[in-house]
């Protein structure tokens, strides 16, 4: 966070999703500057989510993997505000365009400005012009899968603002 008289500017989010028991080492050099990290499912353990939690703030959401140690902390869906951005967070959402029903059903509902799925293990940033809404999947930061490389995510929120998106890709046997 930073402060200016006491009140917070912006937000710094760190994105991940399908790390499947597995947290490479260059996740923590690259949300060091993060206020908070987002986990958009399929975390794995409950160990990969206590050291995730003990480095950054967490919010997450269980994956199709996850088991009940994992399910019974994290939801299948989260709405929240970040500043003044809503953001609906689950594992299996599909993409626009092709949305799986349920998903579609909590963007219809919940009118987010910022839709994240996890479980294709594809990086998609996409512009929903239909919806008006950003979405963001982070793609795999872990080794299982079939994605040739792990892929990270981190963006700022300002106020109504999503900005400064950039992004980590790093060979997946590195």
């Amino acid at each position: 966070m930073t402060f200016y008289f006491g009140l917070v500017i912006m937000l710094r989010i760190g994105l991940l999703s399908d790390t499947h028991s597995y947290l490479h080492p260059k996740i923590f050099e690259f949300f060091r500057e993060c206020d908070e990290i987002w986990h958009a499912g399929d975390i794995g353990t409950i160990e990969i989510s206590g050291k995730i939690s003990s480095f950054k703030p967490v919010k997450a959401v269980y994956g199709n993997i996850d088991g009940q140690d994992i399910r019974i902390v994290y939801p299948k869906e989260i709405i929240f505000f970040s500043e003044k951005v809503k953001v609906v967070m689950t594992h299996i959402g599909g993409y626009p365009g092709r949305y799986e029903k349920s998903a579609l059903n909590l963007i219809l509902n919940e009118k987010p400005q910022l839709f994240i799925t996890g479980h294709s293990h594809i990086l998609k940033v996409m512009y929903d012009k239909k919806y008006q809404l950003l979405f963001i999947n982070p793609g795999a930061a872990g080794k299982f899968g079939f994605h040739r490389s792990i892929t990270l995510v981190r963006f700022v929120i300002d106020g109504k603002q999503i900005k400064d998106l950039e992004v980590l890709d790093i060979p997946r046997d590195s």
